[in-house]
């Protein structure tokens, strides 16, 4: 079952991703002094006293702004605070009350839920002589905080928690392990749309504005009884072509998010078709060894057929390194070809921690054998013994051999080759050794 909820909301730059980052003692929410800079909802495991509960980080809410963008922040907020248990309700210390802060405690004071109103950013204890004013919130006691060093969080998280507690949320089953699915690509591609679609939910903020996503957010789906967690990344741009430091930022959290990953789901404008930006985030993909499906979307706005052959020829052409990753084309934006794409994933997963049976592997490789195809140098010839399974996710075979200093890349590559042929590894990386066997 689901962890309890406990969603921490209040205006732009008040240290809600800092307080965050403090209790689930990670750095994993993007910190900043830029308005705005978490725009997403993304949560992060966190447990106190031996209570175990899902922090949600959220957008500032600006009540009183009509800009489109922010009304997709505070609109994620809002969903944040109707589906959590437990609301931290967090102002600046430093700036005093404002008006935001007022509008939105009316509105969590109609929830109906336990509302915590913490003032951060007290690192001086002189200085919570100010917090009285805000006891005119309605909110009950304020809570006197500093994210950055830790203050008064121990005294907050034992409320926090006594409060799960009594709703009788803290007396859950752990979580089932899920399937780690990581949503790739470059900005723009249409991975947030994609996320939706695979969530059955708006739970990433879609804009036609490059680089929107700046955190790797985590959503729980089930699908055909199988738990899976989607992770929508930032997008990822060359590194020399990132001028912000949030940016930056986020594509190193999209490189966290790929390193975690058991499935990487690498999304492709197929209007602007294969890029070079493209071919380096399946490279990213393909060196930290999980599997791949590759998603054209936008498809249905690709105009004609030979503009849609022109894109997978170059899709073969430039991902020939990756050429064991299945193809779906797709729009995101209308959901065709969405079922396709969870198909796709739960065949590369299967074949991700597949294990190859020792017998078949050694009848595939006297097979081989049996052609003659070997490495030699001068009169050396590598001779295999017997190769066996070491390693899943993905699958690793070690061959022992008399000579593993003559296996070269070449030979590699016809093995893998060969291996796929004869067995379904679709989706899958595979690795090899070859270890010295004695006589």
């Amino acid at each position: 079952m689901a962890l309890p909820l406990v969603a921490v909301v209040g205006r732009p730059n008040v240290g809600k991703s800092t307080f965050v980052n403090k209790i689930a003692q990670t750095s994993d929410a993007i910190v900043h002094e830029m308005r705005g800079v978490t725009r997403d909802r993304s949560y992060h495991e966190a447990d106190w006293n031996g209570v175990h509960f899902m922090l949600v980080d959220t957008g500032g809410i600006e009540v009183s702004t009509d800009d489109d963008f922010q009304k997709s922040i505070r609109a994620q907020a809002f969903e944040a605070k109707d589906q959590a248990d437990v609301i931290l309700f967090m102002v600046d210390g430093r700036v005093g009350m404002q008006t935001d802060d007022e509008e939105v405690a009316r509105l969590l004071k109609r929830t109906g839920k336990p509302v915590f109103l913490i003032v951060n950013k007290l690192d001086n204890p002189d200085a919570e002589e100010g917090i009285w004013e805000y006891y005119q919130l309605g909110l009950g006691d304020p809570w006197p905080v500093s994210s950055v060093h830790g203050h008064g969080t121990g005294d907050l998280l034992d409320s926090v928690v006594q409060a799960i507690r009594d709703a009788g949320l803290d007396d859950q089953e752990p979580d089932v392990p899920a399937v780690n699915i990581a949503i790739i690509g470059r900005p723009n591609a249409g991975k947030s749309s994609l996320t939706n679609k695979l969530t059955c939910g708006e739970r990433s903020i879609v804009s036609p504005v490059a680089g929107t996503t700046r955190d790797a957010i985590d959503t729980l789906v089930t699908h055909d009884d199988e738990l899976y967690r989607i992770i929508d990344t930032a997008g990822m741009r060359q590194k020399s072509k990132i001028t912000e430091s949030v940016e930056y930022y986020g594509f190193v959290r999209a490189m966290r998010a790929i390193d975690r990953a058991d499935v990487a789901v690498l999304v492709i404008d197929g209007t602007l078709g294969v890029t070079n930006e493209d071919q380096r985030v399946a490279n990213y993909a393909a060196e930290r060894g999980c599997a791949l499906v590759v998603v054209l979307n936008k498809w249905d706005i690709v105009e004609g057929p030979e503009a849609k052959e022109k894109v997978r020829f170059d899709l073969e052409d430039e991902f020939v390194f990756i050429s064991y990753a299945p193809v779906i084309a797709i729009s995101a934006l209308s959901g065709k070809g969405v079922e396709r794409v969870w198909k796709a994933i739960k065949e590369s997963f299967a074949n991700y921690a597949a294990t190859l049976p020792t017998a078949k592997l050694n009848r595939w490789l006297a097979d081989i054998q049996d052609t003659g195809h070997t490495v030699t140098r001068g009169k050396t010839i590598l001779r295999i013994k017997y190769v066996t399974q070491t390693g899943t996710r993905p699958p690793q075979l070690t061959f022992f051999c008399n000579r593993p200093d003559l296996v070269n890349d070449n030979f590699e590559r016809f093995l893998e080759n060969r291996l796929r042929r004869t067995f379904d590894l679709t989706g899958t990386p595979v690795r090899f050794k070859f270890k010295k066997k004695d006589r």
